[in-house]
């Protein structure tokens, strides 16, 4: 079994992410290439952007501190800490609106 602290992960991950040029950083938690479920905290310092990029699989994003704006087109959501959002099968982006960390959790297409 494999135990992670998310609390502890978020903080060292927002104070990397604050000092990083791309103003993000990141761990996969769970999964990789050979799994078809894939865990990934991303930690994005305010004003940062995750650029628009395909949905590689059924994907959820949970908001873990800060605020972020999930983008796919012309529509935008919205989400705080605690929000659970499903990411659309389509072309999107993620934005931070703070200093923000997310969880990632992608069911890879086959």
């Amino acid at each position: 079994m494999q135990k992670e602290s998310l609390t502890a992960l978020v903080r060292h991950h927002l104070e990397t992410a604050s000092t990083a040029s791309s103003g993000r950083s990141a761990h996969t938690i769970y999964g990789g290439h050979e799994h078809v479920l894939r865990q990934t905290l991303i930690a994005l310092r305010a004003g940062s952007t995750l650029d628009e990029h395909e949905n590689p699989g059924e994907a959820t994003l949970q908001v873990l501190h800060g605020r972020v704006t999930l983008i796919a087109g012309e529509t935008r959501w919205n989400g705080s800490p605690g929000d659970l959002m499903t990411i659309p099968d389509s072309r999107h982006s993620l934005e931070a609106v703070e200093d923000s960390a997310v969880l990632l959790t992608v069911a890879k297409r086959s």
